[in-house]
This record gives structure tokens, C-alpha cells and sequence, in this order.
């Protein structure tokens, strides 16, 4: 279980979480919701320790693997789209979760020749791909259709079964596919 405990963050003057509590059981699937600048993707990088409470706790998380969609997709240029996802676990993996997201005629392009939907699939399969305790998806279905979000979503679901996910989203439709709880901030 993830229990955020009275947490506090604040960049500079901006506070953007004060005294927040929460528990996530483990094999939950939670979703963040709540206007910008509310702390949601502040949640997520204090959860996976990129950054630090200034006052509170959050306990469970030690020892976890994280596996990360960030907002933006943080893919290597100079790798195709195959070695990409490869980075975090093995090819045959990576490359079958390519195909599943309709991207098996892409495996060996590089990623300036994709378009901005077809990389943010490639940054979902990467993130599946690894070996992980908890998913971590910021606003993960930006730049997808809605089939292909029906169907990314279907996959997370297949892929993560069992494993906690939390996720940010601006649609609660998005939380919906993922049969997540949703909790405003």
C-alpha cells in the first residue's frame, strides 16, 4: 500500500499540495483528476522519489519498481522504434506490445519519421515493457484517436494486471477504460 501522509510540496512560493493524505492499495488502479497546476503530475514524480516531500511522508514505495509514461514521450532519437522500447526489457516483448498497438510495420523507422500519436504509443509500450511494481501514466492517451485509445487501454489492462496503476488524466472517460477510482484535487 502507498500512503501519502500529510504531504507538503511547493516549488518556490507555488504550494501545490499541503497536508495531503491518501491511501493506494496495492493492485488499485487510481486516477489523479483536477484542474493544472493542482499537483497531479507532482504526485507522481514524489511517488516514484523523482521528487521529495518537504514535510509529510509517503511510505510503501521503497524497493518498488516504477515503469513511467511521462507527459511528454522521452524517446531516444537515435534508436528506432524497436530499440526503444527494448531499453527496458527484451526485444521480443517490446516488439509483440508494438504490434499490439498497430505498430508492427514501424519496429525498424526512426523516431522522427513517426507521427506524434504512433510515438506516444511507443512510450506506452516501452513503459509496459519493463519489469514493474507500480505504472505511472501522465495524461498517457494525449495525441491518440479514441480507437486507439480503447484499444492502448485494453492493452494497460491486460499488461498490468494485478499491478497497481495511477494515472492523470483531464478526461474521466480515460479513468473509465482503466477502471480506475478517481480522486479529485
Amino acid at each position: 500500500m502507498i500512503k501519502f501522509d500529510k504531504v507538503t510540496f511547493a516549488y518556490g512560493e507555488k504550494q501545490v499540495l499541503k497536508d495531503f493524505s491518501l491511501e493506494i492499495k496495492e493492485g488499485e488502479h487510481t486516477c489523479f483528476f483536477g484542474e493544472s497546476g493542482k499537483g497531479k503530475t507532482t504526485l507522481l514524480r514524489l511517488i516514484c522519489g523523482l521528487e521529495k516531500p518537504q514535510a509529510g511522508e509517503i511510505t510503501g514505495i521503497d524497493k518498488m519498481r516504477f515503469s513511467v509514461v511521462f507527459q511528454e514521450d522521452r524517446l531516444l532519437k537515435n534508436l528506432n522504434v524497436s530499440e526503444n522500447v527494448a531499453l527496458v526489457g527484451s526485444r521480443q516483448k517490446g516488439d509483440e506490445l508494438l504490434k499490439k498497438l498497430g505498430l508492427q510495420d514501424y519496429l525498424n523507422k526512426k523516431i522522427s519519421d513517426l507521427s506524434g500519436g504512433m510515438r506516444r504509443r511507443v512510450a506506452i509500450a516501452r513503459a509496459l515493457c519493463g519489469d514493474y511494481d507500480i505504472l505511472l501514466l501522465d495524461e498517457a492517451f494525449n495525441g491518440l484517436d479514441e480507437d486507439r485509445i480503447k484499444d492502448t487501454a485494453a492493452l494497460i489492462l491486460e499488461e498490468a494486471k494485478g499491478k497497481t496503476v495511477i494515472m492523470i488524466t483531464h478526461n474521466p472517460a480515460h479513468a473509465q477504460l482503466l477502471n480506475a477510482t478517481v480522486i479529485h484535487i
